[in-house]
């Protein structure tokens, strides 16, 4: 299993990570707090942590899903923060 993450510095954290992890649960395994999700796709596993400044994400699969899988939290997040301008720079997990 392979690890990236990406970090969004807003102050929006939270409501990002439950609107994400609510959306997904209606189709796939999520669970959340207002400071913690995990979303479990087929293809891998998306956990988000919220605090004051940044949500930080992280994306665990097979190697050749990674890139489908920054993706599809990539495109949900940018849905759900359409009023900020961003770039996720996903990395190797350290």
């Amino acid at each position: 299993m392979t690890s990236h993450t990406a970090t969004l510095t807003t102050e929006r954290a939270s409501t990002y990570l439950q609107q994400l992890c609510k959306h997904f649960a209606h189709k796939v395994e999520g669970e959340f707090t207002p400071t913690d999700g995990r979303v479990t796709l087929p293809f891998g596993v998306c956990t988000l942590r919220a605090d004051e400044t940044a949500l930080a994400l992280t994306v665990t699969g097979e190697a050749d899903n990674l890139a489908r899988m920054e993706q599809v939290i990539g495109d949900h997040l940018a849905r759900f923060a359409f009023r900020e301008t961003f770039i996720l720079d996903w990395q190797d997990a350290a």
